[in-house]
């Protein structure tokens, strides 16, 4: 078990999708050291678009790689939201008081959202009553300049960590490139799509496969409400994603034209 010399400090799990040495997840793990004691629990290799994909027909293997005062860092061979199901289960002391994901190197903005491994770890902590953030930089170079990010992540996570987030909430950070930020802005997600395309080669064998690949489409380029306006401005988006997903305001219109009722099925 886990034991930290200071237990009064906030106790924050820290993973990612792009693997336990990704230099975006050794940013995060330092600056969140500066706010309590940190668990990074992270993948053994890069494991991005897994969304909220667990493993259930492999055995999971936890490895520590270190610990000093206030850091313990484990990887283990799992994807993203087993990382987290596996800190919340067999490794941490007590529940913690927040979960952080990322720094992923490239975007997670609009409809990115739903693929994002870094976003599914998040989830996965709101899923358990827990504060959670996943935080993006739009460069998806491994050697990123993180430098002027760092004020905008100690900001937000200092208010996380104060205020809390409204009930079953958790924030969608993204970041762009480059070296002057102008702000923070308050956003939603922009209706968008990738649009894929599949390249077909050919192996030795003279089987055919397939690589995924594909350029995003922002599917409402005027709108100036959106993380993608946010980022092409040149802010930092914070989109707050909801874990209900239900369309609420289609709900009268189904139980009036398109669902009979049980009388109706009765007659017929």
């Amino acid at each position: 078990m886990i034991e930290f010399e200071e237990n009064h400090r906030p106790l924050i799990l820290v993973t990612n999708d792009d693997g336990y040495d990704a230099g975006g997840l050794s940013v995060l793990r330092e600056i969140a050291t500066e706010f309590g004691n940190v668990v990074v629990v992270a993948p053994d290799e890069a494991r991005s678009g897994m969304s909220n994909a667990i493993t259930v027909k492999l055995p999971l293997f936890v490895k520590q790689l270190s610990h000093k005062k206030g850091l313990f860092v484990f990887k283990t061979n799992g994807t993203p939201v087993d990382c987290v199901k596996l800190a919340l289960n067999t490794l941490l002391p007590r529940k913690p008081d927040l979960v952080l994901s990322g720094i992923n190197h490239g975007s997670n903005s609009s409809s990115s959202v739903h693929y994002s491994g870094t976003l599914g770890a998040a989830r996965e902590g709101v899923l358990n009553q827990i504060n959670a953030i996943g935080f993006s930089l739009l460069d998806y170079d491994p050697n990123a300049d993180f430098s002027a990010t760092r004020p905008y992540v100690r900001q937000i996570i200092h208010h996380v960590l104060q205020h809390g987030l409204p009930e079953d909430t958790f924030l969608n950070v993204n970041m762009p490139k480059g070296k002057q930020l102008k702000g923070i802005k308050i956003c939603r997600q922009a209706k968008g799509k990738w649009g894929e395309e599949f390249l077909e080669r050919e192996d030795p064998r003279k089987q055919k496969y397939y690589w995924l690949t594909g350029t995003f489409q922002n599917l409402e380029p005027q709108a100036t409400d959106t993380d993608e306006y946010a980022l092409a401005q040149g802010f930092v988006s914070v989109v707050p994603c909801h874990l209900d997903i239900t369309n609420h305001s289609a709900i009268e219109h189904l139980k009036a034209h398109f669902i009979p009722t049980k009388s109706k099925l009765e007659n017929e």
